[in-house]
């Protein structure tokens, strides 16, 4: 699910906690050591997504949020900013290259390259919490 986050809207955080969980409280992030990502890069999208992307000269950037049931994928184009939301049942990842990963939810993708190997663990750390809560 694509939508323009932008803006608080009740109904649309409402419908977002639903999918993919509450977020985290601030005593299990720290629990965790973290539920974001750094600034990934994203580097080939599905057409409706890079449609989007096209519009900003900027460098394509997005960072990860875990949720107890599913990920947010957070960019933004040019003042918007846009989340693909993702529960765990409807996500397929990727690994293609040594630092490369694609995202995958129904018909839309996201091709995204890691900067460095932190962002690597934070991936596998997705990739074990959809194994887990599949058990």
């Amino acid at each position: 699910m694509l939508r323009n986050v932008s803006y608080k809207n009740d109904k649309q955080e409402k419908e977002i906690n639903e999918l993919v969980g509450q977020p985290f409280s601030l005593l299990e992030r720290l629990k965790q050591k973290g539920i974001g990502s750094g600034k990934l890069i994203i580097t080939k999208a599905n057409k409706e997504i890079e449609s989007l992307l096209v519009l900003d000269q900027n460098i394509n950037q997005c960072n990860i949020e875990r949720r107890p049931k599913g990920i947010i994928i957070y960019f933004r184009v040019l003042l918007e900013t846009y989340a693909l939301i993702i529960p765990y049942y409807k996500l397929v990842i990727f690994k293609v290259d040594k630092l490369d990963y694609t995202i995958h939810i129904d018909h839309r993708f996201l091709k995204i390259q890691l900067k460095n190997k932190k962002d690597h663990g934070f991936m596998l750390n997705i990739i074990d919490e959809k194994a887990n809560l599949n058990r």
